[in-house]
C-alpha cells in the first residue's frame, strides 16, 4: 500500500518534496508523525511569539495559539503536504466524448510567500475518448483539495491541478482548468486593495487548438453563475 500511495504520489507532483508547495519529507506522514509536528510547531510559534514581544503565556486570549496555529497548519491549511493522495475511481466513458465540466469547485489555500489566505473557486473540464476513461465526479474536487492545501503561488496551483486531471482522466482529449482567486496578501497587506482577484487559467488538447470547444468551456463557467 505504502509503495502504491508513493507512486500515485511521484505520478501527480509537480513541486520538489520539502517545498511549501510540495509534500513534506517522509510523505504520506503517520498520525504520530503528525502528532510530533505539532507538539514541535507548538514550542517553536510560541518562540515565534516571545520575539515579537507578546506575553502569550498570560494572556487568557492567546495563552493556546501556539497550539492551535500548530494544528491549524497540519490538519487543515496545510494537510495536502502531509496526506496521502485521493484513491481516484474511474469508469469506462461509454463512448462519451463531449465536455465533462464541474464549475465552482471551493479552493481554500495559502499563499506561501506571507502566508496569507487564498479563498476563490476553480473550474475544471476534460474531454474523455470514446476508450477511455471518466473519473467519480467528486474526486475532482478532492483534487482540488488535495493540491489547495498547502502553500501555494496561484500559477503553480493551477499547473499542478491541470497535470494532475490530465493523470487521471486517462486517454483524454483535453483538460482545461480556471482558477478565480482573492489574496489576502493583496487586500490585507501592502496595497490593501479590497476586491481584486486573480484569474489562472491552463489549456491543453482541444481546449487549446479548438476555438469551439474552448468557447464551450468558458460558456460552460457564464452558465454555472446564473444558477446561483
Amino acid at each position: 500500500m505504502e509503495n502504491k500511495r508513493r507512486k500515485i504520489h511521484e505520478e501527480l507532483e509537480v513541486v520538489q518534496e520539502g517545498f511549501a508547495n510540495g509534500v513534506a519529507e517522509g510523505f504520506p506522514l503517520s498520525l504520530q508523525e503528525k502528532s510530533d509536528m505539532i507538539e514541535d510547531a507548538t514550542i517553536a510559534f510560541g518562540q515565534f511569539l516571545d520575539a515579537l514581544r507578546c506575553d502569550w503565556r498570560n494572556d487568557p486570549n492567546s495563552m493556546e495559539t501556539p497550539r492551535r496555529i500548530a494544528k491549524k497548519y497540519v490538519n487543515e491549511q496545510w494537510a495536502g503536504r502531509y496526506n496521502s493522495p485521493p484513491a481516484i475511481t474511474s469508469f469506462p466513458s461509454d463512448s462519451y466524448d463531449g465536455l465533462i465540466t464541474e464549475c465552482n469547485i471551493p479552493l481554500t489555500s495559502m499563499c506561501s510567500h506571507h502566508h496569507e489566505t487564498i479563498l476563490g473557486r476553480v473550474h475544471i473540464s476534460y474531454i474523455p475518448s470514446e476508450e477511455g476513461r471518466v473519473i467519480g465526479l467528486s474526486k475532482l474536487n478532492r483534487l482540488v483539495e488535495y493540491f489547495g492545501r498547502r502553500g501555494a503561488i496561484q500559477e503553480q496551483l493551477t499547473m499542478a491541478i491541470h497535470q494532475a486531471v490530465d493523470k487521471v482522466c486517462i486517454s483524454n482529449q483535453g483538460v482545461a482548468i480556471q482558477i478565480v482567486a482573492s489574496h489576502q496578501c493583496v487586500s490585507c497587506r501592502g496595497t490593501n486593495h479590497q476586491g481584486a482577484s486573480m484569474v489562472t487559467t491552463k489549456l491543453s488538447g482541444n481546449y487549446f487548438t479548438k476555438p469551439e470547444v474552448r468557447n464551450e468551456f468558458f460558456d460552460a463557467i457564464k452558465s454555472s453563475h446564473m444558477l446561483k
